[in-house]
């Protein structure tokens, strides 16, 4: 089985390679490196099941050609974080949307069949008690660059099923809820890790806003195997699923927990959203709660790692780094409070 992970240097794609090879693939991963770092893949360069093409997916031919062969492709290249997002949107938009329609254009092509990852940010400001797959989406002012990533994905998903519709490509969504584990970065504002980070450090923690907007985080590890059992099930072809974490916690929470499983003697400082995006207008989310089961009746995803285990998992993989990403400064540790994937 041949499988080309896009994004496949990142966070989540790093994780992917690493099951995709162990199960006996051959795996092409195309990458930028914009976001993405081939440090998350250095115990894995020396596999000759592994090769590396370094590119864009807004790269029309250089996609068609990696795709050229692949039996499957796992789509995880985005611009990620609300920071890049709101710093850089019209390079967000393109690559996100323009970027995914080359994908689907090209694994439609080659034969490809298609697993399109998307994220719990198309919800919007739905604060329903599980969100699932057909809840309403709920956004922000157009204008707002807060929404830029929220819409963008959203046209990603339409154009998957568009795809799927009425050209018959192979195709399934998942939707992933704030996913955390070892080879995080914080640097675009990813929660856990800054926390974890800073609690590390002996900074103090900082939460934006009053702290108790809530999440449910999600471990990789848990994440991944479902991504691959979704991607290899016809039945999943043409629909979403959603893949998030079993416990509601609020951010200020949270913090407190990364306080208490790293032995930190840190404090916690609540930052105003208008000291942070002065300007902006930010829009954060009060809750976002999955519904994750339409992915357990199809797959059997049940998510099984406990919250405490997942922030010692994160700050032994920042202490074995030596502090790499452990440390984004606070201009760039944006949305710690809000808990963004």
């Amino acid at each position: 089985m041949r499988s080309v992970i896009t994004g496949g240097a990142g966070f989540v794609g790093s994780h992917l390679v690493e099951h995709l090879l162990a199960a006996g693939d051959e795996v092409v991963v195309l990458d930028d490196l914009s976001t993405g770092s081939l440090q998350n893949l250095s115990h894995l360069l020396g596999d000759p099941q592994l090769r590396i093409v370094e590119g864009t997916i807004l790269d029309g031919e250089l996609v068609r050609a990696t795709l050229t062969g692949a039996d499957r492709v796992f789509h995880l290249a985005a611009a990620v974080g609300v920071r890049l997002i709101i710093d850089e949107p019209l390079k967000s938009l393109r690559t996100n949307i323009h970027g995914t329609e080359r994908v689907l254009e090209a694994a439609h092509e080659v034969g490809a069949r298609v697993l399109l990852v998307s994220t719990s940010e198309v919800y919007g400001k739905n604060t329903a008690d599980a969100l699932h797959e057909d809840s309403d989406r709920i956004l922000g002012s157009a204008l707002k660059s807060r929404w830029t990533y929220a819409a963008a994905k959203g046209i990603d998903e339409a154009f998957a099923h568009a795809y799927f519709t009425q050209l018959g490509l192979e195709v399934a969504i998942v939707r992933l809820f704030n996913t955390v584990g070892p080879r995080q970065s914080g640097r675009y504002g990813m929660v856990v890790p800054n926390l974890v980070g800073q609690a590390l450090r002996g900074d103090e923690l900082t939460v934006f806003g009053d702290g108790q907007q809530t999440r449910c985080f999600s471990y990789v590890r848990d994440v991944v195997p479902a991504l691959v059992a979704v991607a290899e099930d016809d039945r999943a072809l043409g629909r979403a699923f959603n893949l998030g974490g079993a416990e509601e916690i609020s951010i200020g929470a949270l913090a407190e927990r990364v306080i208490a499983a790293t032995g930190s003697s840190s404090g916690i400082r609540l930052v105003p959203y208008e000291e942070a995006y002065a300007g902006e207008g930010f829009e954060d989310m009060r809750r976002r709660v999955p519904d994750n089961t339409a992915a357990g009746e199809l797959v059997g995803f049940v998510p099984r790692t406990p919250l405490d285990e997942m922030i010692r998992a994160i700050a032994a993989d920042i202490r074995s780094r030596s502090g790499i990403d452990d440390g984004a400064a606070d201009a760039e540790a944006s949305l710690v409070a809000a808990g963004t994937e």
